[in-house]
């Protein structure tokens, strides 16, 4: 798998489980959101935009991307919501590897460059180095309409875990614009 299959096999809307837990707090969080992921254009103002941000030829540019949320949490009654465009740009040396530009990051709200990486098993890994922390996140399908992600969240050193989360997220097909997007298979795990 490449990060244009990654990309075009995430498209769509999921709804997501998340548990989390937060060991600087010693708190258990549960998350359930939707995440809606879109393609967008290459020649996308915003996506020229991000590339010329951190000074990349947006002609490098490949499958970018809007990922949107919205979702409850059982700790507090505050809607958590967002949205940030994303554009990977692949190493031509390493085709499997590259950097992901975020327009948001996911530990700290500011732009955000990563190293992404997709094994021979099809498990997208992205590391995010930011001020004051580090993240690791590793998504992979066990079907086209079934993912699963896990995250960690590390002290800047990487000498300590501040959170672990894992998701399940399950793409809604009863959205016609997800469906339509979707994959050949329509079965849905329960």
């Amino acid at each position: 798998m490449n990060i244009a299959q990654f990309v075009q096999q995430s498209i769509g809307r999921w709804r997501s489980q998340r548990s989390g837990h937060n060991l600087a707090f010693s708190h258990f969080e549960e998350v359930r959101s939707t995440i809606d992921i879109v393609a967008l254009d290459i020649e996308d103002p915003k996506v020229i935009q991000l590339c010329q941000s951190y000074s990349i030829d947006s002609a490098k540019a490949i499958s970018p991307f809007r990922m949107s949320w919205e979702g409850e949490s059982d700790w507090d009654d505050e809607t958590l919501s967002g949205s940030t465009i994303l554009v990977p740009i692949p190493d031509p040396d390493r085709p499997n590897r590259g950097k992901l530009l975020r327009e948001k990051g996911y530990a700290e709200t500011m732009a955000a460059i990563a190293e992404y990486r997709i094994t021979d098993e099809g498990t997208f890994i992205l590391d995010t180095k930011y001020d004051r922390a580090a993240a690791e996140e590793r998504i992979w399908f066990a079907t086209p309409n079934l993912r699963f992600r896990v995250s960690s969240i590390k002290t800047s050193e990487g000498t300590g875990v501040l959170t672990a989360s894992f998701s399940s997220e399950i793409r809604s097909l009863s959205d016609k614009s997800s469906a339509k997007e979707a994959p050949e298979s329509k079965v849905v795990p329960s």
